[in-house]
């Protein structure tokens, strides 16, 4: 009987605590972003969706240089450095009196996020047993999808309480306690530094994840748009007091589903795992984008158990994506640009968030509103489905390493 090697050890843990802290930080400030710049700044939802996705964009920039150095370089200490990065350019927003000031620290503080996450999803998989990958991973994600959670319901509390500052500070707080805890995290050099290796475009950007990628920048576009704009939208539907159970129900089945999905994945199901979880996110984003004509045709009484309904299931849907998605890249990658194979998995995916907030934006101040931006994104899950299982999924199939 072959032994199971072991998962949870003291710097796995660490790892998952310092994550948990480092998207808690950041979910607090998601939903209240767009409420923030539209009070204190009087910007419109096309300018709110052009100031956030600047910093998806600074993320995605930085990602293809922060996968080539992790790969040279030990991750450990470049991950720390970039955590408290991090961290400190919360300062800027509650400072930030004017518009272009804002948008400076916002745009560092992409720069440093984009750093962070990829240096975290390349640090885990360092620390965990090959033969339990999809399940580490799985677990990874809880720990984002935790944040999830409690971030956005914490935060429109503490509005509802406080002032925003109170909430800005909160976010810094919590990531000083993570900085803390992945300070503790123990892993071996993995670093790559032969001078045999030319500094190459492909050293930026793992060119047999592409097909790949640009599936998962399909995904995305609808993910971007429901975490940025669900909150105004609950409230053009009459949600006002419920937005907060909205995320926790998306975790929720983020959670649940992540977990499941990275031992299926494990087994060798990775292909059909992300067709079924791409699926149920199609019929979610489909349901969203038809709320507004239960108003329509006198059925108002269906619109809170859908929406809730809607955020059971993306939950479901991205859950079972997201590990599946990202050991995709890994398996594709060899063991000295696993770096990379993260920046390339996460680089695509900030490109398809950072797509939703700007055309979920534009769309929102025109006359179709949020109703046809959800509409929009629903047939890019469409096509997603289509090419993955058609053309990605087979590719994956002829060119996988593991």
């Amino acid at each position: 009987m072959q032994k199971v090697e072991k998962l949870w050890t003291r710097s796995f843990i660490s790892a998952c605590i310092g994550n948990f802290l480092l998207f808690f930080s950041f979910y607090l400030l998601v939903p209240i972003f767009p409420i923030y710049l539209i009070q204190e700044f009087h910007t419109t939802n096309t300018l709110v969706g052009v100031i956030l996705s600047s910093y998806t964009l600074a993320a995605l920039l930085i990602r293809p240089l922060a996968g080539f150095v992790l790969d040279m370089f030990n991750r450990k200490p470049i991950y720390v450095v970039a955590y408290l990065l991090f961290v400190l350019t919360f300062v800027g927003y509650p400072l930030a009196n004017l518009i272009g000031i804002f948008l400076f620290f916002r745009i560092l503080h992409g720069f440093t996020f984009g750093f962070v996450t990829t240096a975290g999803n390349s640090l885990i998989v360092d620390i965990m047993p090959s033969s339990r990958r999809g399940e580490g991973l799985g677990y990874f994600g809880v720990a984002n999808n935790l944040a999830m959670a409690i971030g956005p319901m914490t935060s429109l509390f503490m509005l509802d309480h406080f002032s925003f500052d109170a909430i800005f500070y909160t976010a810094i707080f919590s990531g000083l306690i993570g900085f803390l805890f992945t300070s503790t995290i123990k892993s071996k050099d993995m670093s790559d530094r032969s001078i045999k290796q030319p500094v190459a475009f492909d050293r930026f950007f793992l060119f047999k994840g592409f097909l790949a990628g640009l599936s998962l920048l399909l995904m995305g576009i609808p993910y971007g748009m429901v975490v940025t704009y669900v909150a105004l939208y609950g409230e053009n539907l009459g949600i006002r007091s419920g937005i907060g159970i909205f995320f926790t129900l998306m975790a929720f089945g983020l959670i649940w589903s992540r977990i499941l999905a990275g031992k299926k994945v494990d087994k060798g199901s990775l292909v059909s795992v992300i067709s079924i979880g791409t699926f149920l996110c199609l019929i979610a984003v489909f349901a969203l984008s038809g709320l507004k004509r239960f108003e329509i045709i006198h059925q108002s009484f269906l619109i809170i158990p859908v929406f809730y309904a809607v955020a059971l299931l993306l939950g479901i849907g991205y859950g079972m994506m997201f590990p599946a998605y990202n050991t995709l890249f890994v398996n594709l990658a060899p063991h000295n640009r696993r770096a990379t194979a993260s920046s390339t998995y996460m680089t695509s995916w900030d490109i398809g968030v950072g797509l939703g907030l700007i055309i979920g934006g534009r769309i929102a101040d025109t006359k179709g509103g949020f109703p046809l931006a959800f509409l929009v994104s629903a047939f890019a899950v469409v096509f997603s489905l289509i090419f993955f299982t058609r053309i990605v999924g087979p590719h994956f199939e002829k060119n996988k390493l593991r």
